[in-house]
């Protein structure tokens, strides 16, 4: 597994400092309180899917992490709603990575409505896992990872 893992890493191309990761998607209906808003549940779905996409995008997805046995359990979030989103209108979800140690990250989502208004800010840490225990990750993992602070 850690020659996989060292492999992997050799053939990186790193992005510099601080890059802001954007994810799009129209809110449906079904999604939606009897008013018309996003319902505050979902508000956790669009962040998580914002920050797999994140993950995809610096090249470790969720699916190659579990490869190393690592799982990333989100231990603390908090949610401030600025503007209800709307049924039918398109999110941007804007994640970037505040903090990263060995054991847990940081990261600062943003969500905004299509004219651009922020509707919602998150803080969200999460503990690097294995088998369920908190763990320190590889030093490989952790400069990777590094690469993506913001500045």
């Amino acid at each position: 597994m850690e020659y996989i893992f060292n492999e992997f890493i050799k053939n990186m191309s790193f992005h510099k400092g601080g890059e802001m990761f954007e994810f799009k998607r129209k809110i449906y209906g079904y999604e939606c309180d009897i008013y018309g808003h996003l319902n505050n549940s979902n508000y956790l779905q669009l962040l998580e899917a914002a920050r797999a996409e994140a993950l995809i995008e610096m090249g470790i997805p969720v699916a190659r992490l579990l490869e190393w046995g690592i799982s990333i359990f989100v231990s603390n979030i908090n949610i401030s709603y600025k503007k209800p989103l709307q049924i039918e209108q398109v999110a941007s979800v804007k994640t970037r990575t505040s903090k990263i140690t060995k054991v847990k990250g940081i990261w600062v989502q943003e969500i905004y409505n299509e004219d651009n208004i922020l509707c919602a800010k998150a803080i969200v840490t999460g503990v690097f896992t294995s088998q369920g225990k908190p763990v320190r990750i590889a030093n490989e993992l952790y400069q990777l990872m590094s690469e993506f602070l913001e500045d």
